[in-house]
């Protein structure tokens, strides 16, 4: 059901007329404005959204929404129209707060993962924690909408309006849980804001992002602004220690109040990982909660996969489940689609993971928490995405050299960019024993081709994604099917 037509100081919103418009709809897009819609006309990367106010009148919009920059650049199309005119500071702030009220309901309990690697496994992980428990639970990410209710999302984290839209036919559909990733793109832009959360979690830092954030200070500010304006203060944050800025995150935690529940390694927390044991089909992890020793068996490849299973226990608990059932929920937990995920294996036994890793810190975590699992040589495909930050491609190759017994260098998605460019900045971390196949289904070939019995190949890059970018085009490419089809073939199945 389409929600219903509300004036504009229902959604926090006045016109500088004064005139309390009645908005039937929300719009981003000029071309998606509807008779009686609030156009948003947002700053962004290259052209401000205000350009396309006359485009949005002509279709009907019955108010806009903007701020300073955006009113002059479209000053004369709006003094001829009789449209309500917002002006706020913040637009994006604005509009997140306006769809929320605008949509209106929400899964009554709601978590969001920030972090540059472990977001999906942790927001997956969560729901499917609260599954085990009877819960009718969903997550909103990368691999799109995920649990009770499924959706595509072409977002890590979707626009308010979408989003909002979202959270509402997910309410309406019984969800009553749901775990959200936040991209520091979807922070930056205030996309969460307007969500209401209970508890949010942090992963990691590491280098991703910089051809978006000014800087390395910049792009933490952004994660941080999950729990510095985000999560309120009666949330709780639930914080991985092990990494330095998962303390100055707990300072700033405890200074706005929040409840904190610290995990990792250190005596200090709450949930403390103590021991690892490894073998071919997962682990046996034992670990403190609040003193009290805990041993649970995770079906899961990778040692820092122990630190997402138990930072999706956080969060359970921070929301109200008692430990005891999500601690033997913890058994229960599955292979994330593009995460550590087994691919295949070979008649002699040697097996074949696809994972997402596409920073230096992601191949390098990647490589030594699959290594306890094998028992001969480790291989490793590894590539880099065109048109994203240029300066991590030689340290993802050095990565993999130093962790790998074979590197091959592939493509992975190279958008505009010449590909071979891509290829040889990796390569010159990686080494001159690296070998380059550009063809990223001959490189899978090659790698399947290289293994023998108890050896491991790693293909990096793409994860989940079932399609490839070259130029601008997507053509379908399936990593996980790549690697069946190879093993097959090689095998003498087909």
């Amino acid at each position: 059901m389409a929600p219903t037509a509300k004036p504009l100081s229902a959604l926090g919103l006045t016109a500088r007329s004064g005139e309390d418009v009645s908005v039937s709809g929300l719009s981003v897009d000029s071309r998606q404005v509807l008779p009686g819609h609030l156009f948003a006309a947002l700053p962004g990367t290259k052209v401000h959204g205000a350009t396309f106010v006359p485009a949005a009148i002509e279709r009907g919009a019955g108010a806009v929404l903007t701020d300073r920059e955006g009113e002059e650049i479209a000053r004369a199309a709006l003094a001829s129209a009789p449209v309500a005119l917002v002006v706020v500071e913040d637009a994006r702030l604005a509009l997140a707060c306006a769809a929320a009220l605008f949509f209106g309901a929400q899964p009554e309990t709601m978590i969001a993962v920030t972090g540059t690697n472990g977001k999906t496994s942790v927001a997956t992980f969560t729901r499917m924690l609260w599954q085990a428990m009877g819960l009718e639970a969903a997550n909103i990410g990368t691999t799109g909408v995920e649990g009770a209710f499924t959706a595509p999302s072409a977002h890590t984290t979707p626009e308010p309006i979408t989003l909002h839209r979202l959270l509402s036919e997910m309410a309406a559909a019984g969800v009553t849980h749901a775990a959200m990733e936040a991209s520091s793109h979807g922070l930056a832009q205030r996309r969460l804001d307007g969500v209401m959360l209970r508890a949010a979690a942090f992963t990691n830092f590491t280098q991703d992002h910089l051809d978006y954030h000014e800087s390395f200070e910049a792009y933490f500010e952004a994660k941080a602004g999950l729990f510095t304006r985000v999560l309120p203060d009666e949330g709780t944050a639930v914080l991985n220690i092990d990494d330095p800025k998962g303390a100055e995150l707990a300072r700033r935690a405890t200074e706005r109040g929040q409840k904190v529940i610290r995990v990792g390694r250190a005596d200090a927390c709450e949930i403390q990982l103590q021991a690892q044991r490894f073998d071919a089909a997962g682990q046996d992890v034992r670990f403190l909660y609040m003193g009290g020793p805990q041993l649970v068996r995770l079906p899961l490849i990778g040692g820092f996969q122990a630190m997402n299973a138990l930072t999706a226990a956080g969060l359970c608990i921070a929301c109200g489940a008692a430990p005891r059932e999500v601690f033997a929920a913890l058994g229960q937990l599955s292979t994330v689609r593009g995460r550590m995920q087994l691919a295949a294996t070979r008649t002699n036994g040697a097996t074949v993971f696809v994972d997402f890793a596409h920073t230096p810190d992601a191949v390098e975590t990647a490589l030594k928490a699959l290594r306890p699992h094998v028992m001969g040589r480790l291989v490793a495909i590894v590539g880099a995405g065109g048109d994203r930050d240029r300066t991590k491609r030689p340290l993802m190759g050095a990565a993999a050299t130093r962790h790998a017994d074979l590197v091959i260098v592939t493509d992975d998605n190279p958008r505009t960019e010449d590909p071979a460019a891509i290829r040889a900045a990796v390569r010159e971390g990686a080494g001159s024993e690296a070998v380059e196949v550009g063809d990223r289904a001959e490189a899978i070939l090659r790698g399947v081709d290289a293994l023998g019995p108890g050896d491991a190949l790693l293909i990096m890059g793409k994860g989940h994604e079932r399609g490839q970018v070259i130029g601008t085009d997507i053509f379908p490419f399936d990593d996980a099917e790549q690697a069946s089809i190879a093993v097959a073939a090689l095998d003498g199945v087909i």
